[in-house]
């Protein structure tokens, strides 16, 4: 690629963009980073550890889903550029609150309120990306955005071994999304949408999704093919410490530094990802690849082979490689969906699937463990088993959208 072909991928929108979403993955891998002194100083005792960190995660969850649907509509009624202003104040606020919290419940609270801010910058920021791209251009462009952005998990990780002040890493979560906010006054809005805006179209009907069977069949399908990835965060990488010691009796694994590692190699995938999609000429080509390698990195998280900390945590870097296709997957998402409905996609779609962690959960933790009775290695397996077989249904039966035209809209 020659200066002129490079530099649409350095433009305003795609850096802000990325550095808005690096902001959203600092805040929402910081919990996990973070967990057990900050759980500790909120009154969680070992015994009580796993069932407190699955409620605030939980609850941190569902904000993203609730939020994702508010911000979607949003973005298709009033602008991209309104969730982007909107999402960042929230959870810029809800970050500093999140700094004072003394117990579990309000921990939980705070994390549910940044969930709801946090739900709307990635969608907005994929869909005003892919909007003033060119079309063989969207695809890099919104992996970068991504690729850049996912590295902000490893800045997290980095700013609490440096501080080892859990409350004041939030703080600084908050000040980074401020800071944010004042570049954002030199974004533009998407032609796309001021057009579609000056024609009178009716956007952001959440209902659209279900008025149409075909519709229906693309939004779930688009939400299904991307469940892997927080299995893998969720499950996998967040109780690797479990994972190490009832496997080989580690008790010295820091599952903030899985996080870590699980991060940067997400933000090398996503970036191989774009890459790759581009070289086939098709995004199905490139996902299919990465959940191939998905499936080899699973194989040996649970294999005799993973035998040590060091294994493990070279194992989460794999798995988080592998499972860096999120970029992909959102693009995908947007690509399906006329502007109308866009920003209402792109945002609703990946929360959507961040939403789906509890349903993991109560797969995994309570209808496995807690009911059945089996062994953690065993309920992680099967989990496993299941959320890979839905994904690769839904994968068979998605569209390709590497070469659809963006300028479209959708009707009753």
């Amino acid at each position: 690629m020659n200066d002129k072909s490079l530099r649409p991928f350095f433009s305003i929108p795609v850096i802000v963009a990325a550095l808005g979403y690096f902001v959203d993955i600092y805040d929402l891998l910081l919990f996990t980073i973070v967990k057990a002194p900050s759980l500790r100083d909120v009154g969680t005792t070992d015994a009580t550890m796993l069932a407190d960190s699955t409620k605030v995660i939980n609850w941190q969850m569902v904000g993203l889903l609730i939020g994702g649907i508010l911000w979607g509509v949003l973005g298709d009624k009033r602008g991209r550029l309104s969730v982007l202003f909107g999402s960042i104040i929230l959870y810029s606020v809800a970050n500093f609150v999140t700094g004072f919290v003394q117990t579990v419940d309000q921990y939980a609270w705070c994390r549910f309120v940044a969930g709801l801010g946090l739900a709307g910058e990635l969608g907005a920021g994929i869909t005003l990306v892919s909007e003033l791209l060119p079309q063989n251009k969207r695809g890099i462009g919104t992996s970068l955005v991504a690729g850049i952005g996912l590295s902000g998990a490893v800045v997290a990780y980095y700013t609490f071994q440096f501080t080892d002040d859990w409350r004041l890493c939030y703080k600084i979560g908050g000040g980074l999304g401020i800071l944010l906010l004042l570049l954002r006054v030199k974004v533009a809005e998407s032609g796309m949408f001021t057009q579609l805006k000056e024609r009178g179209v009716a956007r952001g009907d959440f209902r659209l999704f279900f008025t149409s069977a075909t519709r229906f069949k693309k939004y779930l399908l688009a939400i299904l093919i991307g469940l892997p990835t927080w299995y893998v965060i969720g499950i996998l990488v967040n109780q690797s410490d479990k994972f190490g010691e009832a496997m080989f009796g580690s008790k010295t694994i820091d599952s903030g530094r899985s996080i870590m590692f699980a991060y940067a190699g997400i933000a090398v995938g996503d970036i191989a990802v774009g890459l790759l999609s581009q070289y086939f000429q098709s995004r199905k080509k490139a996902l299919l690849t990465f959940y191939l390698l998905s499936l080899v990195a699973l194989v040996f998280f649970f294999s005799p082979a993973n035998t040590s900390d060091a294994t493990m945590y070279g194992v989460c870097l794999a798995l988080g490689f592998s499972t860096g296709f999120w970029a992909i997957f959102v693009t995908m998402g947007a690509e399906q969906f006329g502007t109308n409905l866009r920003a209402t996609a792109a945002t609703t779609i990946p929360n959507m699937v961040r939403g789906a962690l509890p349903l993991i959960n109560l797969l995994f933790l309570n209808l496995f463990q807690k009911t059945w009775g089996w062994p953690l290695v065993q309920s992680g397996i099967v989990t496993g088993l299941i959320t890979l077989g839905i994904t690769l249904v839904a994968f068979y039966f998605t569209e390709e959208t590497f070469h659809k035209d963006l300028d479209f809209t959708e009707q009753d």
